[in-house]
This record gives C-alpha cells, sequence and structure tokens, in this order.
C-alpha cells in the first residue's frame, strides 16, 4: 500500500523491482506499478508499506 506521495496515498500497488541507476548502481529506490492505474512509481522504502495477499 502507497503512503506518499499524496497523489497515489492509500493505493494498492506491486513492487516490480529496485531502481537501478545509469551507473549499474541501486538508488534505494523501488519500482511500484499502481493496481488500479497504468502507471509505476518510484518510491523509498517508507514511501509504500508491503502487504502478504
Amino acid at each position: 500500500m502507497i503512503l506518499h506521495p499524496a497523489y497515489v496515498a492509500g493505493k494498492i500497488g506491486v513492487v516490480r523491482a529496485q531502481e537501478i541507476l545509469s551507473d549499474g548502481q541501486p538508488s534505494g529506490r523501488w519500482l511500484i506499478e499502481i493496481d488500479s492505474e497504468n502507471i509505476i512509481v518510484s518510491l523509498t522504502a517508507n514511501e509504500f508499506q508491503v502487504i502478504i495477499r
């Protein structure tokens, strides 16, 4: 479940992958696909909560 930012807060998404920078290093952010919309957001670990279904 997305906690922040406000425009997607409260929506459910699927963690797809850790974001990788162009130099091949992890950015510390995660790519989350929002279930109810056709978008992917890049979030830090404190901006979402993992819910096991």
